[in-house]
């Protein structure tokens, strides 16, 4: 069982790995189509965390699961494929270092969603963090 707080060293892994894919993406999109950029990156994904499933022996036939579970994972995949269409046109159109940055509003929207649908509370100092975050996007997206 995983410590209460290996959340942070996953999520600073997420982060990092993030990044080298926000500069990878960039210097792949160069002469084809960021949406054709976008299936092949996705077929990658989907190749290596098929064998990861498998060789860590927690394969099992999805069809098995919870028809809510089915759902509600159904429709995050297809956020998910949206996000990455949108995100790698946008870094096809523009610069890494301000495309990304712009994508990470998202926490601030994941945190108004999380109040709304899942009912979580997040402390002032919490919301001190992902307002600064939100104000960081808004320093990037004035022009000057």
């Amino acid at each position: 069982m995983e410590s209460s707080s290996a959340w942070f060293m996953w999520a600073l892994l997420s982060a990092a790995f993030a990044a080298m894919t926000a500069v990878l993406a960039k210097i792949g999109l160069e002469g084809i189509d960021s949406d054709l950029a976008t299936l092949v990156r996705t077929a990658v994904i989907l190749v290596l965390l098929s064998m990861f499933v498998v060789a860590t022996g927690k394969w099992q036939n999805p069809l098995t699961l919870p028809h809510r579970t089915l759902l509600f994972l159904t429709l995050s995949g297809a956020a998910t494929g949206v996000s990455w269409v949108c995100y790698f046109r946008a870094l096809k159109l523009g610069e890494a270092s301000k495309v990304a940055p712009v994508d990470k509003l998202s926490v601030l929207l994941v945190a108004v969603f999380a109040v709304l649908f899942l009912h979580e509370r997040p402390s002032v100092r919490e919301w001190t963090g992902i307002l600064m975050v939100g104000a960081g996007v808004l320093v990037l997206a004035l022009k000057r």
